[in-house]
């Protein structure tokens, strides 16, 4: 009794009329009944996706969530992204980096000839043993 309601709870549910049709006409036009998965597109009109464009290249550092929300077409964040990896534009950030003082390259160019002296040694010391 007990495997008898075990393979009931795992059977399939019944096909009814309307899913036997819906398979026979997939079958019919495309040769199979894999499931296809459906491309979802958002329509978003020229208008929409220039103004995007020119208030990214007004501030080019306004995130893509600043950017869906300024427009005045409410938009959603990741067709913000979509259009902007299409047009191939990124916002960027902003990186502090520190300042340059007077000795820097001084600096630099005796750490550049301390480096190469020591991989200059380096290979001359690995090539004699």
């Amino acid at each position: 009794m007990r495997s008898c309601s075990l393979v009931s709870r795992n059977a399939p549910p019944p096909l009814n009329q309307g899913t036997i049709s819906k398979i026979e006409a997939q079958y019919r036009e495309m040769g199979h009944v894999r499931k296809v998965p459906s491309k979802r597109q958002t329509v978003v009109d020229n208008d929409t996706k220039l103004n995007l464009l020119l208030a990214l290249e007004e501030n080019p550092i306004t995130p893509a969530r600043q950017l869906a929300s300024d427009i005045k077409i409410k938009v959603k964040t990741k067709t913000v992204l979509k259009i902007l990896k299409y047009e191939k534009k990124r916002p960027y950030k902003m990186q502090a980096v520190q300042e340059l003082l007077e000795d820097d390259p001084d600096r630099r160019d005796h750490f550049s000839l301390m480096t190469l002296l020591m991989e200059q040694d380096t290979c001359v010391y690995s090539s004699t043993n």
